[in-house]
């Protein structure tokens, strides 16, 4: 199954302690489960920061990015997969039916060059039992798949015979005039499927690169749809809450002139607070915002509808560049764009997620010495031209002093950076905290560290978030680089004594 691309939605309530105690300790704690870190841990929710492909080099030439999705449960699942361009325009979507316990991995060079998605074979992306057999050649005790009719948020009619995700309809073959429309989307940012009214025109939705470029998401559903995150009736209908889902990617390079470089790390979990329930269910949530709130339109949908955790906004990051080794660091970054990409109207807004202000970054050497860009740039509340901006999906190098401070004064190769990625929240919602959260919501962002030398070695892992998704905005130019929250917490029921000249107990342990 596959589609197009669109965009608008999100909603929330309080955060309730989960115990009391008759001594009168209260846990510093919420709800059991109820939390705003970011774990490798089942979530409804699956986030490809970017995906790199080269989409003219023969197969396994050159880059490409692969991904596989994994349920961990006995029961049947939907995988629905967006694919969204760097400025955060949703171009395709197709679905992947996963038995019980099943394992799906999917090449993007196979998607967007050759047009094909998820091919047949034993035990993968079918309701057809010749192939996804409902009892596996070799089983033990508790691990053995429901059926594919077995989950209850699933209607049967769903995967039964004749339904959305029967048959032939999974997997796929994408039309060529789709394939032709998504792979000038993700390299030039004109999006139209020839012979339809589909599209946007001379109006750019992505970026321009040689490369195609974009990020993933991947959310449980309960139907082998075509609709987009862009469609309220998508998050009414459709999306589901259970946390069943994991999954990681590997960034290869087959062109042996170049060292034939790999990469790999877990996708980004995002999990469903509190999670269950069938498609339309809305129970609340403690979180006081959430992923993708950008998308649940507000007067027609809580506006945290989706439940999904939201991610940070601040990370350190560590960067090496030169040695012995001719060691180099790109980031590769995700950030939450401010207006919601739609073919509905003038596909214009997609262009306001394509250049969006860095807040504050500083760099360490190894000897602590610290640099900022030239004048300490930064951005709040209102950012001026010359501050660096980045768009929402980017692969950039840390040596790029347009974006990054320089070194030069340095005679270090590495260290690591203070990212504030904040720009502001989704322009289209009027954001109101619950009460015992601080107002201000930044916006969400998520950086992989990817470093590689001597065309031989890499690696790629994920910066340490300094807050979580419900921390407050972190304020720039920062007054102490640190933790969110700050250090030295004096923990209730305890004293705490700072003696002179030391740092004060002024930290809180309240979020994160």
């Amino acid at each position: 199954m596959l589609a197009i691309a669109g965009s608008a939605f999100g909603r929330l309530s309080t955060v309730q302690p989960n115990a009391t105690f008759s001594n009168g300790n209260n846990p510093t704690t919420t709800n059991n489960d109820d939390s705003c870190e970011i774990t490798v841990a089942p979530a409804a929710t699956l986030l490809l920061p970017v995906f790199d492909v080269n989409i003219t080099a023969a197969a396994g030439a050159s880059d490409t990015t692969l991904f596989t999705i994994t349920n961990v449960s006995a029961a049947p699942q939907i995988a629905h997969i967006t694919v969204w361009t760097d400025w955060s325009f949703p171009v395709l979507d197709f679905n992947v039916f996963l038995t019980g316990y099943d394992v799906q991995s999917i090449n993007l060079f196979d998607v967007i060059a050759r047009g094909q998605v998820a091919p047949g074979g034993p035990g993968t992306s079918s309701t057809n039992l010749s192939i996804s057999p409902q009892a596996p050649v070799q089983s033990v005790a508790g691990a053995i798949p429901g059926d594919n009719d077995s989950n209850p948020n699933i209607p049967a009619a769903n995967v039964g015979p004749g339904g959305a995700c029967s048959g032939s309809n999974l997997p796929g073959t994408l039309p060529p005039e789709l394939v032709a429309a998504v792979q000038t989307a993700l390299t030039t940012g004109l999006y139209n499927i020839a012979g339809t009214t589909v599209g946007c025109g001379t109006t750019r939705i992505g970026g321009t690169h040689t490369n195609a470029r974009g990020y993933v998401t991947i959310d449980v559903a309960n139907n082998c749809s075509i609709n987009l995150p862009n469609n309220p009736a998508y998050f009414a209908t459709e999306i589901l809450f259970d946390n069943v889902l994991i999954g990681d990617y590997q960034q290869v390079n087959g062109d042996t002139t170049v060292g034939n470089f790999a990469q790999g790390n877990p996708m980004v979990h995002i999990r469903a607070i509190p999670e269950g329930g069938p498609a339309g269910s809305n129970p609340g949530t403690n979180l006081p915002y959430t992923f993708y709130d950008r998308y649940t339109t507000p007067g027609v949908l809580s506006r945290r509808f989706d439940r999904r955790v939201p991610l940070p906004s601040t990370f350190a990051a560590r960067w090496i560049e030169g040695g012995t080794g001719s060691f180099n660091t790109n980031y590769k970054i995700w950030r939450e764009g401010v207006t919601v990409g739609t073919a509905t109207s003038s596909c214009s807004g997609a262009a306001s997620n394509s250049a969006m202000p860095i807040a504050q970054v500083i760099r360490f050497d190894e000897r602590e010495d610290s640099f900022a860009l030239t004048g300490n740039v930064i951005c709040s509340p209102i950012c001026g031209p010359d501050v660096p901006r980045l768009p929402e999906a980017s692969i950039t190098s840390t040596a790029n002093t347009s974006l990054y401070p320089s070194h030069a004064a340095s005679t270090d190769i590495s260290g690591w950076m203070y990212l504030n990625l904040n720009n502001q929240p989704p322009l289209n919602l009027n954001y109101t905290s619950p009460a015992g959260y601080v107002p201000t919501r930044a916006s969400q962002n998520w950086v992989i560290v990817s470093m590689f030398a001597q065309g031989r070695y890499s690696v790629d892992f994920d910066a340490a978030h300094l807050g979580n998704g419900c921390s407050a905005a972190a304020v720039a130019p920062t007054p102490e680089v640190g933790p969110a929250g700050g250090i030295f917490v004096c923990p209730p029921f305890t004293v705490c004594v700072n003696p002179p000249g030391t740092f004060a107990y002024d930290g809180t342990n309240v979020t994160p």
